[in-house]
């Protein structure tokens, strides 16, 4: 994957690529202290990953991320984590808070090389074929899947991709997330953030922030967290928390 590393700290970008170098998989083709010159870069360059710092002068991190197009997966390198939720809402495959421990990072990166080939095996003429009351039948790489809605334990989008985590299995299909929210039972589903949607029947817990289910933390955006609470609980019930 070629990557870029956007930080106005030469010590955080000294850092990182110490980090990125570890991974063969990766290959750094730029450094930048600040967006303009990053900016720039993108424009005539093919990058695959931005391991990107929000607290910069000018532009900072979050609002040069929302003008990112194409498939350019997003790294989040920050020392505030009060960030974190809102990294979510601009589609970032992962959020890192410094000092960045190596296994934290390796992670983050297996995630990053994960959906790269996630996307590059998605047939590019996947879709949703009918949705009846109970299933929908979705054609992704090359085949046909009965998906039972009981079965949805959540669904995340990326961009215009949609993964979704069916029992122990992953589907992914190029679809934008609203698009296949908007054919879901709303009884039953409710959209927590930009990203992710969750079936209401898996949820083992919750606080103001994240959702628990069996083997995933799924994060709560700020503008649907009183959607959610108000179908979840009901609306007497969430008024009060």
């Amino acid at each position: 994957m070629n990557c870029i590393i956007i930080d106005d700290e030469p010590l955080a970008r000294e850092g990182m690529l110490l980090l990125v170098n570890d991974f063969p998989e990766l290959r750094v083709v730029g450094c930048f202290n600040g967006v303009k010159k990053a900016r720039e870069f993108l424009a005539e360059n093919q990058v695959d990953l931005i391991f990107l710092d929000i607290q910069m002068p000018g532009v900072n991190g979050l609002e040069f991320a929302q003008t990112i197009a194409g498939d350019t997966l997003i790294i989040f390198t920050t020392a505030y984590s009060q960030y974190a939720l809102k990294s979510y809402e601009v589609d970032a495959i992962d959020y890192l808070v410094k000092p960045i421990l190596k296994e934290r990072f390796e992670k983050a990166i297996n995630k990053a090389l994960n959906y790269q080939q996630l996307l590059l095996q998605t047939n590019a003429k996947s879709s949703l074929e009918s949705v009846a009351s109970d299933f929908m039948l979705i054609k992704a790489e090359r085949k046909f899947y009965k998906i039972f809605f009981k079965d949805i334990l959540y669904i995340e989008g990326l961009k215009d991709y949609v993964v979704m985590y069916v029992n122990d299995n992953k589907i992914i299909t190029a679809m934008n997330l609203k698009t296949i929210y908007h054919q879901l039972p709303q009884t039953i589903f409710v959209r927590v953030s930009k990203s992710y949607v969750v079936n209401m029947n898996h949820i083992l817990s919750f606080d103001n922030h994240t959702i628990y289910l069996n083997n995933a933390e799924i994060p709560i955006g700020d503008i649907y967290r009183k959607n959610f609470m108000d179908l979840y609980l009901g609306d007497s019930l969430s008024g009060k928390l």
